[in-house]
């Protein structure tokens, strides 16, 4: 399976921060945006991953991940020119995925579960072609709405809906079969001329081949695209932290623990952040 991160907004919603840096390359509380979601592809066993990008920043993503060696990972770097929707991530992705399945996540989403490799082990492990996430809300008029029957199966998605059919919202996180390219290929522009996710989903809906995994209330998701939304993630993530002792987004620790690197890596890359008590948490790892 191949990763794709979609991080190549131009982070409106934040101007004036994001004028002089891209919205993925902020902030969240101790660690860049960035690394949230490439923790989760990480997290899912993706080793081989494409980090979608605005004109002109590949300077500082490089000089931030490089080629992800350091991590265990291969990261290479795509730009998207035009702002053309969720979905173009996988046409500008797509000699990248090749014949592979894809797992593709947006650059300002944070996702966090004591259980989360088990709910990425389901999306991994489903019999269905596609398989998303159903997280719970108490106002999803401003997201993908999915609505499912009795027997827990989803039997709707809307997008932006006026009156939602249920408080259960698609995330930005998505597992998809190479029919998806197909499907991506097939699209036609929404009202606001972008290629939506929605229409993927609805594609697979109608084929009988999508599978929407409900995250329990105790889950974490955050999108920390907005100035309110920036804060608030921060303080969330410094809670769990706080509260857990267990670092959300440690991309070094995740590579130890998956096997990516070995202990002597994992040593030096803590002794280079010894004065951060992200160093400091690196080297009791």
């Amino acid at each position: 399976m191949k990763g794709i991160i979609l991080a190549a907004g131009k982070g409106s919603r934040l101007y004036p921060m994001t004028r002089p840096v891209c919205k993925p390359l902020l902030p969240v509380y101790d660690k860049p945006m960035i690394y949230y979601p490439l923790a989760v592809l990480m997290q899912a066993g993706v080793r081989d991953i494409m980090i979608i990008i605005p004109p002109g920043e590949e300077g500082p993503f490089y000089r931030l991940l490089g080629n992800g060696a350091r991590f265990g990972v291969n990261i290479t770097y795509a730009v998207q020119e035009v702002a053309r929707g969720i979905a173009d991530a996988l046409l500008i992705g797509e000699q990248f995925v090749g014949g592979d399945k894809v797992c593709l996540v947006l650059g300002d989403n944070i996702f966090y579960s004591l259980d989360f490799e088990h709910y990425l082990n389901q999306a991994l492990t489903c019999k269905e072609s596609a398989c998303v996430f159903g997280y719970y809300v108490t106002d999803p008029r401003a997201f993908g709405v999915v609505e499912f029957d009795e027997d827990g199966a989803a039997v709707s998605i809307e997008e932006k809906p006026r009156f939602p059919k249920s408080n259960y919202i698609i995330p930005g996180l998505y597992f998809y079969d190479n029919e998806v390219m197909e499907i991506a290929h097939n699209l036609t522009p929404s009202a606001r001329g972008e290629l939506e996710i929605t229409d993927v989903n609805l594609e697979y809906l109608r084929r009988g081949d999508l599978h929407v995994v409900k995250l329990d209330r105790d889950f974490v998701w955050l999108d920390a695209g907005t100035a309110d939304n920036l804060l608030s993630s921060g303080l969330e993530v410094k809670r769990v932290q706080d509260d857990t002792g267990r670092y959300i987004a440690c991309l070094e620790e995740i590579a130890y623990n998956r096997g990516y690197i070995s202990r002597e890596q994992l040593e030096m890359l803590a002794r280079d952040l010894d004065k951060t008590l992200y160093g400091q948490y690196l080297q009791c790892q």
